[in-house]
């Protein structure tokens, strides 16, 4: 269900930025904040790019992996593109194919972690990301802000409006501490076209993060609420 999401999604993820290329600029400027000059990084959920093509324009090798092959394919080319090299393979974060202590810096940005809807599949995600860690090598997530959406539980997105009038809304069906998320996508051509994509999440706190990530075996780890345009968390590997 996941993959096919976001293999839909994969051509016009873009639009649902008012700039991407601005946002990649800015998204990896504020996670350099936290990756060492010169680091190897493996974006273990990297779509179709946005925070990896920002990360090697900044000098960065990065290496990407994705659960859709239409997202990696169009992230190797959109790299291109921009004059950088992002070598990207179609894989599931929870068996990276990579050998062990391959990285510097593992990053799951941008909500990716939650897809994952049990404790036994985050941990093997968590224990994937750390055997491809090297010592002392840094694990960075980012999700949703799910200690006030928890509390709060909104059955919906409030509308945007992307390049080309291209508007983007979701409703939430909550379950639990699960949500399903419609996406809609609404394309004016010569009328108004409607596509519609879902994914299921698990909207987990920031304190059962952090104990999964520490039964994981990583060491000290930190939560940035406002460092990144959502709640950031860097964790190190011993």
């Amino acid at each position: 269900m996941t993959g096919a999401f976001y293999d839909g999604l994969a051509g016009t993820y873009d639009l649902m930025f008012p700039d991407w290329d601005a946002s990649m600029a800015r998204q990896a400027a504020q996670l350099a904040e936290f990756i060492p000059a010169g680091a190897r990084v493996l974006d273990c959920a990297c779509g179709i790019g946005t925070q990896a093509i920002g990360l090697a324009m900044r000098g960065y090798e990065v290496v990407g992996t994705d659960l859709s092959p239409m997202a990696a394919s169009r992230a190797v080319a959109e790299a291109s593109a921009r004059g950088v090299s992002l070598p990207v393979s179609a894989a599931d974060m929870r068996s990276l194919p990579f050998a062990d202590d391959s990285f510097d810096v593992v990053l799951a940005a941008d909500n990716a972690l939650p897809h994952l809807l049990t404790s036994d599949d985050f941990m093997r995600a968590l224990r994937e990301m750390r055997r491809v860690l090297r010592p002392g090598g840094r694990l960075i997530i980012s999700t949703r802000d799910y200690d006030t959406l928890r509390r709060e539980r909104p059955l919906s997105t409030p509308p945007s409006v992307g390049p080309g009038r291209v508007v983007w809304f979701q409703l939430w069906h909550w379950d639990g501490d699960q949500y399903e998320l419609e996406m809609f996508r609404l394309h004016e051509a010569d009328s108004w076209r409607v596509v519609v994509g879902k994914a299921r999440y698990w909207a987990i706190t920031r304190h059962e993060v952090t104990e999964l990530v520490e039964r994981a075996g990583f060491g000290y780890s930190e939560w940035l609420l406002h460092a990144y345009y959502q709640p950031l968390m860097v964790a190190a590997n011993g």
